[in-house]
């Protein structure tokens, strides 16, 4: 009998201390899943990393810049590396093949040749839209105010070439405002139009109010009524064949987030 008592007490002190180490691992296991809910932490293994190409219109230099930088912060262990265009230049390059994760283009008619040429993954979204202004040197020496003074004799004005986004959307002003304009110079993309006129090679350019405002410590915008009728939307998409899908999928939806409208707001681009 004592000899079946003391394996009865073995049994019963074993299922104890068992249950203790059952509760125990329960706890543990709750803890670390608050903190991890605390602290926003994850372990999934599919975390976005690696190098991103974005293939962006001239335009977004100074926003992407700025936007890539904030993405990069937010996403430690990406890097994201930019080549800045004329839309229909970065449109052929990727048509032909060139390793890009994301185009964004400064027109639907840029983008469309990506999409027809069935180079996108999925269906472009708009994330901003831009307007023209002339553009002139500091003073307005040659007092232009409307379209119709770059008509005038002697003087020289810039224009994008009309393939180009802003070149194709300053022929629709022009043409609403039934003014001919010859330009001096057509450039393959909007900085270098502006920079035209900021290296006083001519007189005035039609460039985008983003890019009047970012070089405004050199040139005026003139504002005109006609832009309105020649406002450009700008979509971005992933590349089909993209290096860093993943990648591309989070950056195409940060430049939708809140923090990167502010940024693009503030440049002066305009909500879709």
């Amino acid at each position: 009998m004592p000899e079946t008592r003391d394996v009865s007490v073995r049994a019963r002190w074993t299922s104890i201390v068992l249950a203790a180490v059952t509760v125990a691992s329960l706890t543990a296991c709750g803890s670390d899943s608050a903190n991890t809910a605390a602290t926003g932490a994850s372990a999934s293994p599919n975390a976005v990393s690696g190098p991103i190409t974005v293939f962006a219109a001239a335009s977004l230099t100074g926003s992407f810049t700025q936007i890539g930088k904030d993405f990069e912060a937010a996403n430690p262990g990406t890097t994201v590396t930019f080549s800045f265009a004329g839309s229909s230049a970065l449109a052929t390059q990727i048509n032909q093949g060139a390793p890009a994760d994301v185009f964004a283009s400064a027109a639907p008619a840029n983008m469309k040749t990506v999409t027809d040429a069935g180079n996108a993954d999925g269906t472009p979204e708009t994330f901003v839209k831009n307007q023209l202004v002339i553009v002139v040197p500091k003073g307005n020496p040659k007092n232009i105010t409307t379209l119709a003074g770059l008509a005038q004799p002697g003087v020289k004005v810039a224009l994008c070439a009309p393939q180009v986004p802003c070149g194709a959307a300053a022929q629709k002003a022009l043409q609403a405002a039934n003014v001919t304009v010859t330009p001096v110079t057509q450039e393959q993309d909007v900085k270098a139009a502006l920079s035209k006129v900021t290296l006083g090679e001519v007189d005035a350019a039609l460039v985008y109010r983003t890019d009047a405002k970012a070089a405004a410590s050199d040139v005026e915008g003139v504002e005109f009524p006609e832009s309105a009728s020649a406002i450009n939307e700008y979509p971005i998409v992933v590349v089909k064949n993209a290096p860093n899908k993943a990648g591309a999928q989070a950056f195409v939806a940060y430049v939708l987030s809140e923090p990167a409208k502010k940024v693009l707001t503030d440049a002066g681009f305009q909500a879709p």
